[in-house]
């Protein structure tokens, strides 16, 4: 079993930046890749990023790219997600995922509790 704990999430003006992290313990923190997701109101869970057991690869989704980065510290065993430039449309509930690397939420076996991020206009 693998515990991911979400943090950072929060409410800023359009165009800031947060960081979100995710805290993993139980069974070895760099055997998964890592993923971040979000789920507004009314919609389905969608793909924001992964990253490789390495920190070597990552993947964005087309409407974070050049905006968010997500990186890893094994050391830490903390999956992180900055985001800038946000925008109202990246209001959502943002869940990290350990499994293996994809874009689908079925090639994730565990999930966090989700941290919650509202961007005002």
């Amino acid at each position: 079993q693998v515990q991911l704990v979400e943090s950072g999430g929060g409410l800023v003006q359009a165009g800031g930046s947060l960081r979100l992290s995710c805290a993993a313990s139980g069974r070895p923190f760099s055997n998964y890749a890592m993923g971040w997701f979000r789920q507004a109101p009314g919609k389905e869970r969608e793909f924001v990023a992964s990253i490789s057991w390495s920190g070597g690869s990552t993947n964005y989704a087309d409407f974070v790219k050049g905006r968010f980065t997500i990186s890893r510290d094994n050391a830490k065993n903390t999956v992180y997600l900055r985001m800038n430039s946000l925008k109202p449309e990246d209001t959502a509930l943002y869940y990290c995922a350990a499994g293996s690397r994809g874009m689908a939420p079925m090639k994730y076996d565990y999930w966090g509790q989700g941290t919650q991020v509202t961007v005002s206009s």
